[in-house]
């Protein structure tokens, strides 16, 4: 469902990585090695969470900085949830053309006799809820996209956080909150601090391999610091695992151990009232 979704470049670069064909010349090896190490991080992500919304299916998923995420038209289990989309105008428009153009794929494909679909949804709904978290309010927005703060919610929160500074996150934090009845779970991906990590991704900044290189992270958080922040906002954390981990627990390739160990997958959840 990602491959679908990439454009030809795109695709490429990632059929190269798959096929262990490392290209010569400095430039391109290094963003060879940047999708490499990328599959690296997400895939044991991916699991862990995939896993955490599986066991956490309620009839409402809100993605935060949802990007390119698949999940609403590939994850079983989401057939009685509707889903919200949340992200920045412009990235949810780059990803509707996508959508739009691997659906007019499917359909070229299916006039030509071969088996082709176009983009089912695994969930029930797929909304979407355009956001610039620097002048909208993220309350109003899931308001008009029909989103019932009274309902429990189930929230994801991957690959955002390390964006945010600390008064952004905690902005955040408290917005979602405001709309999670008890019952409602919080999957929640973040970075901790780590001096190799910082310098690891430094140098790709210097040389310009990485897709994110020009996006540097704004806080880093321990996991007992994690946890008080979820705590005052009433959220209980459940558990926090690291990459590295989970990783080994799959069977996963464990070259980065030490991007591994900083990336983290939390799962917190707000309490039902007792009785």
């Amino acid at each position: 469902m990602a491959a679908r979704l990439l454009r030809v470049a795109e695709r490429t670069a990632v059929e190269e990585v798959r096929a262990g064909a490392a290209p010569k010349g400095w430039q391109a090896r290094a963003s060879y090695e940047s999708v490499r190490a990328c599959a690296e991080i997400v895939v044991p992500r991916t699991i862990a969470i995939d896993e955490a919304l599986r066991a956490r299916a309620t009839g409402q998923l809100v993605i935060l900085g949802a990007g390119l995420d698949t999940r609403a038209w590939r994850l079983a289990g989401l057939e009685r949830t509707d889903v919200w989309e949340v992200d920045h105008p412009a990235s949810q428009q780059d990803k509707r053309a996508r959508l739009a153009e691997a659906a007019q794929e499917a359909r070229r494909l299916d006039a030509s006799g071969d088996a082709a679909e176009e983009l089912p949804s695994a969930a029930r709904s797929v909304r979407f809820a355009p956001v610039d978290f620097a002048l909208d309010d993220l309350g109003e927005a899931l308001d008009s996209a029909g989103h019932d703060p009274s309902a429990p919610t189930t929230w994801l929160w991957e690959g955002v956080v390390p964006y945010l500074t600390r008064a952004e996150m905690q902005a955040t934090l408290v917005a979602l909150v405001r709309r999670s009845a008890p019952g409602s779970s919080l999957i929640l991906n973040y970075q901790a601090p780590s001096a190799k990590a910082a310098a690891g991704r430094l140098l790709t900044r210097v040389i310009g391999s990485s897709a994110t290189s020009g996006e540097p992270w704004r806080s880093l958080w321990k996991p007992n610091r994690m946890a008080v922040a979820l705590g005052q906002n009433g959220l209980q954390m459940v558990s926090d695992d690291d990459l590295l981990g989970i990783a080994r627990s799959v069977g996963g390739s464990v070259r980065l151990r030490t991007s591994l160990r900083s990336g983290r997958v939390a799962v917190a959840e707000r309490p039902r009232a007792a009785g």
